[in-house]
């Protein structure tokens, strides 16, 4: 991992599409955006913004989210996400996320994402698969 320090910020945007809706993920009845895709699109944004301090071999798994979503969104509309890192221990990253539509704030989080080696991570889910089938 190459040095990497607190306060570097990442923006991106989306559309909602209908794949992004709470009735297409079956987390509710509505057709407005899913906490679970906007859970997905934090996590997108805090990955990017590591991407770079990554070495070969190298990548972030999420470990904890703390959200709150406190606004409907609709199909069509623009979502904005701003990650910021605020701590590094270890290897350990925790962000603070806020995410909004072009009008209003619609949700914010915590997130911890940790960095793990490809392969031996790959390998003790392979090994995890292959004992749960054997039973």
């Amino acid at each position: 991992m190459k040095p990497i320090e607190t306060g570097l910020t990442r923006e991106d945007v989306t559309v909602v599409w209908e794949e992004d809706l709470a009735t297409t993920h079956k987390s509710g009845s509505l057709e407005v955006y899913a906490t679970p895709a906007m859970v997905a699109f934090m996590e997108e944004t805090c990955c990017k913004l590591l991407e770079p301090y990554m070495d070969e071999g190298e990548t972030t798994v999420g470990i904890a989210m703390d959200v709150k979503h406190t606004k409907a969104t609709l199909i069509g509309m623009y979502v904005h996400c701003k990650a910021t890192l605020v701590a590094v221990e270890g290897r350990k990253f925790v962000f603070e996320i806020e995410t909004r539509d072009d009008l209003t704030p619609i949700g914010s989080a915590r997130h911890e994402r940790f960095l793990v080696q490809k392969e031996p991570f790959m390998e003790k889910a392979l090994k995890n698969k292959f004992y749960c089938n054997g039973l």
